[in-house]
């Protein structure tokens, strides 16, 4: 599977749809779609999307805490999450929102931590979702072990995890590599390249393609266009396919960028140039599936336009969910810290009741 091999192999960058909304051909990654299928991932693009300008308007308005836009992301995430089967497992940063909407998950459940009246938000179980991760790369240590159980326990599926460039400089992402390679795990590692970490960019992450990091553990990597959902949707359905049948892990990266700030705590101006942004403004992912349907008339200004209607009416229920959700209970911080009862958070819960109720109320 690895892109990188001599000569008479595919291009390094795995693409199906190009920036102007033009089919290629790939001979390893080829995927046929449906025309309903083709719209059905434009609504997602899109709905996605709209949520994300929802939270981050949100978060401006003082109604989030914070918001970590995937703007820009969407065909990676739609993509690769639109391969999952039920039997896999999805592993998420703190980014993964567009996952979520594909594995199902309440997109208002996802401003409830952000908007500080949740710890949890979803079970993982009901949506083969795992909760948010805030530590840099943890989660793929989390996945590898879940992958080592679903071989221990001869049922078929796979996991997958995401994190991003920056993140690929973290013990416990190598780490995960390591013993993913030594157990033949059943995990795909999903790395979206949105090419900064923050306020560094790439090439102070690395002096190679992430993509050929992959050699050096011992499994295939390959490198696909972030920004080209049928190439992310192919080239991770085969990776998925290739764990569940025994072949080990893959690592992909998807080339995409990071359109807006790293959170809304963040200035992006202070560190990239405006150049750098118009120009993957040009490979915007929404952009190329709206043009190769107009060109393959595929879909007319009817389709499109309730399209929008839907992500509008999506955005006013998802703000009118957000302001009413309630604050929860002061205490409710100590519950569902153990599954059974526990002496220590029950004394902590104690001690805080104690010194709450020594304030007027």
């Amino acid at each position: 599977m690895t892109a990188d091999a001599p000569h008479d192999t595919p291009p390094e960058l795995v693409q199906l749809l190009t920036p102007e909304g033009e089919r290629v051909e790939h001979p390893d990654y080829d995927i046929e779609l449906t025309a309903e299928e083709v719209r059905s991932l434009y609504r997602d693009l899109v709905l996605v999307r709209r949520i994300d300008k929802e939270a981050v308007a949100l978060q401006r308005q003082g109604e989030l805490g914070l918001w970590a836009s995937l703007l820009g992301q969407e065909a990676a995430q739609v993509g690769s999450g639109r391969a999952l089967t039920d039997a896999d497992m999805a592993f998420p940063t703190y980014r993964e929102h567009g996952v979520a909407w594909c594995r199902g998950v309440d997109p208002v459940t996802l401003l409830g931590l952000f908007r500080g009246v949740s710890h949890g938000g979803w079970d993982p179980k009901e949506h083969n979702f795992h909760l948010y991760t805030i530590v840099i790369g943890s989660q793929t240590l989390h996945a590898v072990g879940y992958a080592m159980g679903i071989q221990r326990d001869g049922v078929e599926g796979a996991a997958i995890v995401y994190f991003g460039d920056g993140a690929t400089s973290q013990g416990d992402v190598n780490e995960s590599f390591i013993w993913a390679s030594v157990f033949n795990a059943p995990v795909v590692f999903f790395c979206q390249n949105n090419q900064w970490a923050i306020s560094e960019p790439i090439e102070r992450q690395s002096r190679i393609p992430l993509y050929k990091r992959a050699s050096g553990f011992g499994f295939p990597g390959i490198r696909v266009d972030g920004n080209d959902v049928f190439a992310c949707l192919a080239v991770t359905r085969k990776a998925l396919q290739h764990a569940r049948e025994g072949q080990g892990p893959t690592l992909i990266e998807a080339f995409t960028y990071r359109m807006g700030a790293h959170t809304t705590s963040d200035d992006p101006t202070r560190y990239r140039l405006a150049s750098e942004l118009e120009a993957w403004k040009l490979k915007d992912p929404i952009e190329r599936v709206k043009a190769y349907l107009h060109k393959n008339r595929l879909a007319d200004q009817d389709f499109f336009a309730a399209i929008d209607a839907e992500a509008d009416a999506l955005a006013k229920d998802l703000r009118q969910r957000c302001l009413a959700m309630p604050d929860p209970r002061p205490e409710a911080i100590f519950e569902h810290v153990y599954a059974t009862r526990h002496g220590l958070p029950e004394e902590e819960r104690e001690q805080f009741m104690a010194y709450l109720g020594g304030f007027e109320r």
